[in-house]
């Protein structure tokens, strides 16, 4: 049997696991959580709460996450393949669909199919991101190109000068991520946010 000794021993022993468990959790369960949003919420407050974006305090979107836009007045979005439905921020995802795909052609062709169907005139040739989903299904931008494509149409919806309208997809435009990575890109819900800004100063007068 276990002598007394040896029962001090143990009790000991499980008593100093139960106090590093103990710890441990206070640590990283309370304290490093507490610390870090304590720290992202004084360094990086727009970010830490979800890069949001607003207008007239009302919640739009978040920078990150991308939106559907079908109404020809607007820049549309590149196409989301997430489930149930587009751009569902709750279930990230691509098709996984290969180039050779019946279904993947299908889609393409259909997409090309809307933009033409929207713009009939526009002899460009459709970029790539307009037509093809991306691997997370929630990309908020779309390539300088992509949205140039659409500068005619916009103009000619919103009875606006093209050129204002390419100018303002100028303004939009952020370049690569520190200089080096990544192509330059358009944020989508931003570019909209702003056309809407124009129509409403044009209503105002």
């Amino acid at each position: 049997g276990i002598d007394f000794e040896d029962a001090t021993m143990l009790l000991n022993e499980s008593r100093t696991a139960l106090l590093i468990v103990a710890l441990l959790t206070i640590m990283t369960g309370l304290a490093y959580p507490v610390a870090i949003t304590a720290m992202s919420q004084l360094l990086f407050p727009q970010a830490a709460n979800g890069s949001l974006v607003t207008n007239h305090g009302s919640v739009l979107g978040s920078d990150f996450i991308g939106q559907p836009f079908h109404d020809p007045k607007y820049f549309w979005s590149r196409p989301s393949a997430t489930s149930p439905f587009e751009y569902n921020a709750a279930s990230s995802s691509g098709s996984n669909d290969g180039p050779l795909n019946p279904a993947f052609l299908d889609a393409v062709r259909k997409r090309v199919h809307d933009l033409a169907a929207v713009d009939p005139g526009e002899t460009m040739r459709v970029p790539v991101d307009l037509v093809t989903a991306s691997g997370s299904g929630l990309d908020p931008h779309i390539s300088v190109a992509a949205a140039r494509y659409q500068v005619r149409r916009v103009a000619r919806v919103r009875h606006l000068d093209p050129d204002r309208v390419e100018a303002l997809v100028e303004e939009s435009t952020e370049g690569r991520q520190w200089g080096f990575i990544g192509e330059p890109r358009v944020n989508v819900l931003r570019l909209n946010l702003a056309l809407d800004h124009i129509a409403a100063k044009r209503e105002d007068r």
